[in-house]
């Protein structure tokens, strides 16, 4: 029997008296706060260091927007506010959190295909960037501001005629129901000129979660020639040019962390020549899970321990319906395990191989499969690392009924 184990699991998060500390909180203190299993932690130290090391290794031109959908959890929204220089939306609630931050409007953009009527009326009302993804919705967000007597702001999305290399979610690049594929672009921004909208740039993004810089290089590179070659029919100066995000963070065993620095190289080199061609237009690299995913837990207790034919399942009151993708059905091919630990037992010796389980009624309920763990108990605190992006809103939290899981940020 295979067991895998967490080798980078505890690395952002300290331990004192084999305990996890979050937010300078040992966890079975925290848990005894919240009063409650399962919840998710953010630690809002954390949030900020990466933001600071981020600014520190990227050319000081870079503008650094979050990205809500990896966590929109309000109380996290305004922290990372306080800390960007922008934030990206992509439904008419997350407008609304974004807004209750107090962030400029201009400096908010909504994103997504299939946008309804009165997410755009909200976002034209307001003032934000629309980022338009076909041609049906120029027309609508046109209409729509004609109504209001508004002027629409807009970026065009892009589909980019190239792919973001070894990334684990490709978002451009062949067909796409995101953006507008590239050749097509001309004739839109002919249009929204001859509409008479406030054109403010483009968005191209063509991949998430990769952790090989030279792939991320060629992907800046390609983004600013496109950006360039379309900048040059647009119907008035770009304001701004987003080249979306794509870093990723360390999920599995043998995964390295993003080596940031020939990204910074390259941009430092590029830089000075593309926003000179684009009169100085904003250079935006919009992150959600680089900036949050490594910063949050999930935390559920064991409730039963048994034994099937030689093999241990440490039962627990959370699961799959809470985090589905530690449970490996968001997008995974094969599976693999998120990094987990017995948080109130970290540093002791593990002992026989042993899976972690949720209370639903499917074999896909599996938080850890065969995993080399501490001896454990009823009543032990199992924690899921890398939680902190596409945990609890990427869920199916009404799946069976169970009590939705509570959020904190410490």
């Amino acid at each position: 029997m295979t067991a895998s184990k967490p080798t980078h699991a505890p690395i952002l998060f300290p331990v004192v008296d084999q305990s996890l500390v979050i937010g300078g909180i040992p966890l079975p203190r925290l848990a005894a706060r919240v009063g409650q299993t399962p919840f998710y932690a953010y630690d809002r130290r954390l949030l900020t260091a990466r933001v600071q090391a981020l600014r520190a290794a990227l050319p000081a031109e870079i503008e650094l927007h979050y990205a809500m959908k990896a966590n929109p959890m309000p109380a996290v929204v305004q922290h990372m506010a306080g800390l960007v220089d922008g934030l990206d939306v992509a439904s008419g609630r997350e407008l609304r959190v974004a807004l209750d931050t107090g962030m400029l409007p201009a400096n908010i953009s909504f994103a997504g295909p299939g946008k309804g009527e009165q997410e755009l009326t909200q976002a034209i009302a307001a003032g934000i960037v629309i980022n338009l993804e076909s041609e049906t919705e120029l027309e609508r967000v046109a209409t729509l501001g004609h109504t209001l007597g508004l002027r629409p702001k807009v970026a065009v999305r892009v589909n980019p005629d190239f792919e973001l290399k070894s990334s684990g979610m490709k978002m451009g690049g062949g067909p796409k129901q995101f953006g507008i594929d590239a050749e097509r672009v001309p004739a839109v921004l002919t249009r929204i000129g001859a509409l008479g909208l406030d054109f403010e740039g483009f968005h191209i993004f063509s991949g998430s979660q990769n952790l090989k810089p030279e792939s991320i290089v060629e992907a800046h590179d390609l983004t600013f020639e496109l950006g360039l070659r379309l900048a040059a029919q647009a119907p008035s100066p770009v304001k701004a040019l987003n080249i979306g995000g794509g870093f990723g963070i360390p999920y599995f065993p043998g995964e390295n962390r993003l080596d940031l620095g020939p990204i910074a190289d390259n941009l430092a080199q590029k830089l000075p020549d593309v926003k000179a061609r684009l009169g100085g237009a904003a250079i935006i690299i919009e992150l959600g899970r680089y900036l949050v995913g490594e910063a949050g837990i999930y935390v559920c207790r064991i409730t039963d321990k048994k034994v099937s034919r030689g093999h241990t399942y440490l039962v627990t009151d959370g699961g799959l319906h809470h985090h589905l993708s530690a449970s490996g059905n968001f997008g995974q091919v094969i599976r693999k395990n998120y990094p987990v630990a017995i948080g109130n037992r970290m540093g002791q010796d593990d002992a026989a191989p042993a899976s972690v389980v949720g209370p639903l009624c499917t074999p896909l309920d599996l938080l850890g499969d065969k995993m080399t763990l501490p001896e454990a108990e009823i009543g032990d605190l199992v924690v899921v690392f890398q939680s902190g992006a596409y945990g609890y809103t990427a869920s199916p939290t009404r799946f069976l009924s169970h009590a939705e899981p509570i959020e904190v940020l410490v």
